[in-house]
């Protein structure tokens, strides 16, 4: 019941965070108004994990590891520590990707158990790896054929770009549901708490209600900062994410959505405004997210186990090393940002 209650509320908190954004372009826009926006984004996520969410609940589930290694204690560990790295991560000021999450706290039971099936966890990385940067070149891509299809900036077209912009929010949180919905009850899976059919089921149910009841604040901050956003480039970068999840989700692949959606939206402005976009903190923000997401989760799991199963105190020192590590490196970063900041107002006085 404890494993369960922990997935479930993770499964809140991922529709009330990631699935909520996914309509943010629509409503940012007026289009629609911002309960009408949680509602179909509610629908739409539970439709794309009732419908399309098995694959990577079973890659989640038993995948990365055998599925003989989720005992309920492991999934419960497994499930906690990801709950653990993003409220840590919280604190600090990071933002993390929840699949990278789900998959490194997974992979921190399967190496207390030298049980990782490494061919399949390359494959996942280097989804990880390629699909920001397809997003990009698909935004860049996408802007230019934009410039050469005049009638798009005519009043005219504004009724069928209202359609399509909601189209393809709804579309982003169908492909939400399809992948996000695993990170919270892949493990429950995996441990035969619930079954396949009831996970995705009873996770799409939650995500969807995190999505309506808590998701007012992502949206409204979803849709401010990208009203500066026409609604056909809206359409590009939310039909982007979509497709490019939705794949990943048919091939079993926990993909971060957070991610790609902000590679396209530096797509967008690559190809408006050039090279002055692709500033060096935004490049390195990603890279630090996409490597701290995964090695912070699976250390808190790999040390619980360690700790709380196995009662092995040796092994935790290196692990805690490497945790002091992460944030250490984080620091850096946070203070270089900042000097460079000062650096540059000092420059404009």
């Amino acid at each position: 019941m404890i494993a369960l209650t922990i997935g479930l509320f993770f499964a809140i908190n991922i529709g009330a965070s990631g699935a909520a954004a996914s309509m943010g372009i629509a409503y940012g826009s007026g289009v629609v108004k911002k309960r009408m926006a949680l509602l179909l984004c509610g629908i739409a996520v539970f439709l794309g994990a009732w419908l399309g969410g098995g694959e990577v609940v079973k890659t989640i589930g038993s995948g990365i590891v055998p599925n003989h290694t989720f005992t309920v204690p492991i999934a419960l560990i497994v499930l906690a520590s990801a709950a653990l790295s993003l409220f840590f991560a919280n604190i600090f000021g990071i933002p993390l990707s929840t699949s990278e999450v789900a998959v490194g706290s997974v992979v921190g039971a399967g190496i207390v158990y030298q049980s990782v099936f490494v061919s399949k966890l390359v494959w996942i990385m280097l989804f990880w790896l390629l699909t920001p940067v397809a997003a990009f070149v698909i935004a860049v891509a996408g802007s230019y054929l934009l410039k050469k299809i005049k009638w798009m900036t005519t009043t005219k077209a504004v009724p069928f770009l209202s359609l399509l912009v909601v189209m393809m929010g709804l579309f982003e949180a169908f492909s939400a549901g399809m992948n996000n919905v695993a990170n919270a009850v892949g493990p429950l899976v995996g441990a035969k708490i619930l079954s396949t059919g009831n996970g995705i089921f009873w996770g799409g149910i939650f995500v969807a209600g995190g999505a309506l009841l808590l998701g007012q604040r992502v949206l409204e901050t979803n849709g401010k900062k990208i009203t500066t956003l026409r609604l056909e480039e809206g359409c590009v970068i939310s039909g982007t994410g979509a497709t490019i999840v939705t794949v990943a989700s048919v091939f079993g692949i926990p993909v971060p959505l957070t991610q790609i959606t902000t590679s396209s939206i530096i797509g967008m402005g690559f190809a408006k405004h050039g090279r002055s976009v692709l500033k060096k903190d935004i490049v390195v923000q990603l890279l630090t997210v996409w490597m701290v997401s995964p090695v912070l989760s699976m250390v808190l799991s790999y040390t619980l186990i360690q700790l709380i199963i196995e009662h092995n105190f040796y092994p935790i020192i290196a692990m805690v090393g490497v945790l002091i590590s992460v944030f250490g490196v984080l620091s850096l970063m946070k203070r270089q940002k900042h000097t460079i900041t000062v650096t540059q107002e000092v420059a404009k006085d």
